[in-house]
């Protein structure tokens, strides 16, 4: 059982975010439900790495003293597992905005699949979506997005070690044109998987977005061991 004191001088939580949850609502939810349950005025709760609305998995969360410690966590390896869906795009690169582009796909072979991995590990050049909270004189890149202006966006360099294909579904390519690619990817803090998924299609010589994504793993730091939201306020009433 975890003390008021023991959340006070500092806890790492592992937490797996629902989809539709900002990492920061899960934060506020989280630190009102601690300071409810033990009648605490102020503490501190942090995150160490933002997921998605649309992503789910494992996010840590800090308490007290150990939010010094949130930008170590953020900049260590992490591992996810999602679905690309090749042969359209959208301009957020996910399922946050409409298809606005669709590719054909009919050329794409599973060979050319596993091979096209290959030009993705290592250290790559990966340009943020602009459907982000980057900022950027001041401003996130959503907000110029959202607005319709147009933004410059400098690349980056970011790190994949592991870029696995776990499935590949070509069973609604003859009436869609669509193959659903799984894979799991490991990589640097600072990564956009999906960057990944639409620079993917490109080298595809077709098109893609993501349409699902999960985080397992921050370091050390593994999904399994993770609490739902719901059960980690029932342990905090016990």
């Amino acid at each position: 059982m975890i003390s008021k004191e023991d959340y006070l001088s500092g806890q790492v939580l592992l937490i797996d975010k629902p989809l539709n949850w900002t990492s920061f609502q899960v934060v506020n939810k989280l630190r009102w439900e601690i300071r409810q349950a033990f009648n605490i005025k102020k503490i501190k709760v942090g995150h160490a790495g933002t997921l998605d609305p649309l992503a789910t998995g494992l996010l840590v969360i800090c308490t007290g003293k150990m939010t010094k410690q949130i930008d170590t966590f953020q900049g260590q390896v992490k591992e996810y597992t999602g679905t690309f869906v090749i042969g359209s795009t959208t301009p957020s690169y996910d399922l946050e905005t409409e298809i606005n582009d669709t590719f054909p796909t009919d050329h794409i072979t599973e060979t050319l699949i596993y091979n096209t991995t290959k030009q993705f590990i290592g250290d790559i050049q990966q340009y943020p979506p602009v459907f982000s909270a980057l900022k950027k004189d001041g401003k996130r890149l959503y907000e110029f997005a959202r607005a319709g202006e147009h933004v410059d966006i400098k690349p980056r360099t970011v790190n994949i070690s592991e870029f696995e294909i776990t499935k590949i579904d070509t069973s609604t390519a003859p009436s869609t044109g669509a193959i659903h690619i799984e894979f799991r990817v490991v990589c640097s803090k600072g990564t956009y998987i999906r960057s990944l998924a639409n620079d993917f299609g490109k080298a595809l010589d077709s098109g893609a977005h993501l349409s699902a994504l999960r985080r397992t793993k921050i370091g050390d730091f593994d999904v399994a061991n993770a609490t739902s939201i719901e059960s980690f306020i029932e342990n905090l009433s016990l």
